[in-house]
Order: C-alpha cells, then structure tokens, then sequence
C-alpha cells in the first residue's frame, strides 16, 4: 500500500494479513509443508474453463468443435438480419462474441 499517512482501516488490513500469515507458517511448520509456486500457465487455465463453460452453455457436443458452432450461428444470424428479426440477430451476434473469446 502507498500512502503518506497509515491509516486505521489500512493498520487493520495489514494486521489482519500478518495474523493469517503467522496462523499458516505455524500450520504449515506442524504439518512438514514447504509452499511452493504453482508450475502452469494461468492462461491456459483460464482458457480451458472458458471453453467448457460455453460447451456447456451452448450445448456443443464433443464431436463438435466451437468454430463449427460459431459458423452456424453466424449463418442463423444473417437470416434472422434478412428476415429483419434485428432482436434475434443481435442475441446471436452476442453469443458469436461470448464464443469467439473462448478461442483467443
């Protein structure tokens, strides 16, 4: 934290913080544990839950990848843009968004 003055809601953060730090030391020191970095990519974590979520929410199958899905709605989407059904149109065009970020 960066301040020119610590002020109580801040010592009472930081007191708190050290309280739970010491709780874990002394649990960790019982227990024979040595904390250690976690060794995978946040990034492909985050990436891989993505893309299960919109599997599940789109009900993709497994035989089904998310480019042929977004395919199809985009088609969906056209027609609906030609039909002038702009309220679907835009519901699918939000979800070939939502998609195609599971894929960067």
């Amino acid at each position: 934290m960066y301040a020119d003055e610590l002020t109580e809601s801040m010592e009472k953060a930081i007191s708190e913080t050290n309280r739970r730090r010491k709780i874990q030391m002394q649990y960790n020191e019982e227990n024979g544990i040595t904390p250690k970095t976690i060794q995978k990519s946040i990034r492909e974590t985050i990436k891989a839950s993505i893309i299960e979520e919109a599997e599940t929410k789109y009900n993709i199958s497994k035989d089904e990848s998310i480019e042929d899905v977004i395919s199809k709605l985009t088609d969906e989407m056209l027609k609906y843009a030609s039909e002038m059904e702009f309220e679907k149109a835009a519901e699918l065009r939000d979800k070939i968004k939502e998609l195609s970020k599971s894929l960067e």
